[in-house]
């Protein structure tokens, strides 16, 4: 292939860097509101893309409370007890469901594919949590979602691409199906394993649906109480939580969106160079 010309790579260059812009001046003008004083947010309509005063009283003021403390231990709390169970329910599940000749494999396959065809509605979910006894506890946030049959198929598809002679060769060594699943199918599934636990993660991290149907408030995990503070523009009372909402100013709104979003951000780089050898595994497949 021959050298790119000039005018091509300034017209990616300017392609990315207009694509790096839209993603991040959203993320810093969040980030600089709810750093800003109040006198500087309704001077820059709502909006601060620079504050020339950073301040930490917005920060302060919704860790104070307690309110939002608490939201935000139960939603690390459900997001990595969640995790882990369906992280061990997925994987066995799909080793499983992975190997020819188990019995009454191909049953429960096709009953999972019909729940991913045919998914359960809102008042059959609700009476099932219901009569389960699972309202109003975290468990309800867990539970019904613990495993993800996109996840299971994508483990599933991947458990069987690796190639039989490991099985077999575990197998000649002594090893039983756990310890082949531990010490075989494991460790070379390491970029799978990445990609659906960071998936598990930011579907548990952003649930605030199913909390808003099976919780009371004070029970609410972080995105609850961001969509009382953002999307209803009223903020929680350490007293009434919830039954006396009073404004909430735009730099308070902006500190709880940054506080619901850097967590899960923090997460990724430490799983980067897994999806990039997944990618870089699928490219050679390919």
């Amino acid at each position: 292939m021959e050298k790119p010309k000039p005018a091509t790579q300034s017209a990616k260059a300017v392609a990315l860097a207009v694509v790096v812009a839209l993603v991040c001046v959203p993320f810093l003008v969040v980030v600089s509101t709810s750093l800003a004083s109040q006198r500087e947010v309704i001077a820059g309509g709502g909006w601060v893309l620079w504050p020339e005063h950073p301040t930490l009283k917005a920060y302060r003021d919704i860790l104070q409370g307690g309110i939002v403390t608490h939201a935000l231990g139960v939603s690390i709390g459900v997001t990595v007890v969640g995790t882990l169970l369906s992280m061990v329910c997925t994987v066995t599940l799909a080793y499983a469901l992975a190997r020819p000749r188990v019995l009454g494999g191909r049953p429960v396959l096709l009953m999972v594919l019909f729940t991913f065809l045919f998914p359960p509605g809102m008042i059959p979910s609700f009476l099932l949590v219901k009569n389960l006894g699972l309202l109003n506890s975290y468990s309800s946030l867990i539970l019904p979602l613990l495993v993800n049959v996109f996840n299971l198929i994508v483990l599933r598809g991947f458990f069987q691409g690796i190639p039989e002679e490991l099985y077999e060769a575990g197998r000649l060594d002594g090893a039983g199906d756990l310890r082949v699943l531990w010490s075989i199918v494991l460790p070379l599934s390491k970029a799978a394993l990445a990609v659906v636990g960071l998936f598990y993660a930011v579907s548990y991290w952003n649930s605030w649906f199913y909390a808003s149907l099976y919780l009371n408030s004070d029970h609410w995990p972080l995105q609850q109480v961001l969509r009382t503070y953002v999307v209803a523009g009223t903020g929680l009372t350490d007293t009434t939580l919830g039954d006396g909402a009073v404004n909430a100013p735009q730099t308070i709104q902006m500190a709880v969106v940054v506080l619901a979003t850097v967590p899960i951000l923090l997460v990724y780089p430490f799983l980067q160079k897994y999806f990039t050898k997944g990618v870089l595994t699928g490219a050679i497949k390919s």
